[in-house]
């Protein structure tokens, strides 16, 4: 049996590290910054693919593909881009190498220098809008809404896995419209589309709000986002949504023929959501017993394991569970029967639970003489003992509450980790034992990047669902119309 995890109270991030290595979602790589995400953990990557392409698709959205390598001409373009991602970008230079003329290893051939570099894509903005030139021409060619689902890299310095890694996997939807209003809606309706993914299908409470000047997407007139709080108290940025008004329509020049009969540019947004979702699952749910997974994202939703000691036994227990095990598949539960006899029952519900399987079914000879059932649940580890017959559709019903539950969790370790302040006292003092902190702010940048220098503190979102609120800047003492919401973060 393996050493307990560290726990998340004496060692946050350690507990983080080891319990994504351990329950075998992921695993630094060769290449310095990447990393292996693992079977266990490309499942669950798989389950958040599956439920935001069906989501797309419900509104409208078509996937396409677009290449990896992005001409540095191309990114140069919309200047402000440019300059945002300009220290992320990995940049290819040549095309072939050769041996090396002292017979060890093999060199960049200097004679293959590419004609112009080529960047490897950190976002695909620049690629797609010039792709884009050649489908729009009239009115009626919009809208063009663009899902693509790739890996992009962003060359980082100090990396942990899902979080921020070098190259990550994300999907980025790309869409063209004839009006602003058009555009804006769209963003607003995919940030809904996080929204109701993480609630939904992660358990995971969101905030909805708009980024600062500060903290926008480099290139955008307004960046929308989703951000949720991890058991640390810090904030995760977990899905944004940004309006990009005609600034990359302008800088490939996209115009199409509107309904007037007159030459306008094209309106655009951008979405993305990437595996960084995966460390939110991760810090948002687990224990220090290992992860805790909404039923909805389980790879194996429910393990049925065996307790006997003979083959006779096992064979007994089988016939009686081979049925269950049927019927529960065609519910659309995932179900394990774990038979294997390479290790002892006590070895495999430790695992299990590590692994965050949401149900477990433990059934020994005495069970199956008293026709009952041992039934473990991962978010509370309480186990009791019920009938076999029916199981079936309670195991479904207690899928369903898990699910609740562990959304409802979250959400009361947001509620009470939010904090309004009013004094900047207050707020030195809060920021330094985590959570969400309310505050008035006076809209300048200024301000913004002071608070961020002395605190460490970022405005996460200034909320969409907010009632104004006269008040004084919490550092400035200046007037300010709302609350923004401050957080340190990943």
């Amino acid at each position: 049996m393996s050493k307990a995890l560290p726990k998340r109270s004496e060692n946050y991030s350690e507990w983080y590290n080891e319990l994504v290595k351990r329950a075998d979602l992921a695993e630094h790589s060769a290449v310095k910054g990447c990393m292996v995400i693992k079977p266990y953990g490309y499942a669950i990557w798989e389950k958040m693919q599956r439920a935001l392409d069906d989501m797309f698709k419900a509104t409208g959205h078509q996937n396409a593909y677009f290449p990896l390598f992005v001409p540095k001409s191309f990114l140069e373009k919309e200047e402000e881009h440019a300059e945002g991602f300009a220290k992320e970008c990995a940049v290819v230079t040549h095309y072939r190498l050769k041996s090396n003329p002292d017979g060890k290893g093999l060199v960049v051939d200097p004679d293959a220098k590419l004609e112009e570099e080529l960047i490897v894509r950190p976002t695909s903005e620049a690629v797609i809008w010039n792709t884009y030139k050649g489908w729009i021409q009239s009115w009626r060619d919009l809208p063009i809404l663009i899902n693509q689902w790739a890996n992009v890299v962003r060359w980082e310095m100090r990396t942990r896995l899902f979080l921020r890694t070098t190259e990550f996997l994300w999907q980025e939807g790309h869409t063209a419209h004839a009006t602003s209003e058009e555009a804006i809606e769209e963003t607003e309706k995919m940030l809904g589309v996080y929204a109701t993914f993480a609630e939904d299908w992660m358990a995971l409470p969101v905030l909805k709000g708009l980024k600062s000047a500060n903290e926008r997407f480099a290139g955008a007139v307004e960046t929308y986002c989703i951000e949720a709080m991890m058991q640390d108290g810090k904030a995760l940025q977990s899905g944004t949504s940004h309006f990009l008004g005609q600034n990359f329509a302008k800088s490939f020049d996209v115009k199409f023929v509107n309904k007037d009969n007159q030459p306008e540019y094209a309106w655009a947004t951008s979405w993305g959501l990437s595996t960084r979702m995966m460390g939110a699952l991760v810090m948002a749910h687990s224990d220090d017993n290992g992860l805790v997974l909404p039923p909805k994202l389980a790879p194996i939703q429910t393990v049925i394991v065996p307790i006997y000691r003979s083959e006779e036994d096992l064979a007994k227990i089988t016939k009686r569970i081979n049925p269950i095990v049927e019927r529960l598949k065609s519910l659309g539960v995932s179900v394990k029967f774990d038979a294997d006899d390479k290790y002892k029952p006590g070895y495999k519900f430790a695992e299990y639970e590590l692994r965050g399987v949401p149900v477990r079914l433990a059934i020994g000879m005495r069970d199956l003489e008293n026709g009952t059932v041992e039934v473990a649940r991962r978010d509370t580890l309480s186990k009791e003992t019920i009938p076999l017959d029916g199981i079936e559709s309670k195991i479904v019903a207690l899928l369903d509450e898990i699910q609740a539950n562990i959304y409802q969790k979250a959400l009361a370790f947001r509620e009470a980790n939010t904090f309004q302040i009013d004094s900047w006292d207050d707020f030195k003092v809060q920021i330094e034992k985590g959570g969400f902190i309310e505050a008035h702010w006076d809209g300048t940048s200024e301000t913004e990047e002071r608070i961020k220098t002395e605190t460490k503190a970022t405005i996460r979102l200034i909320p969409l669902e907010t009632t104004e609120e006269s008040g004084a800047c919490v550092y400035s003492g200046e007037p300010s119309k709302q609350r923004v919401v401050f957080a340190r973060s990943y």
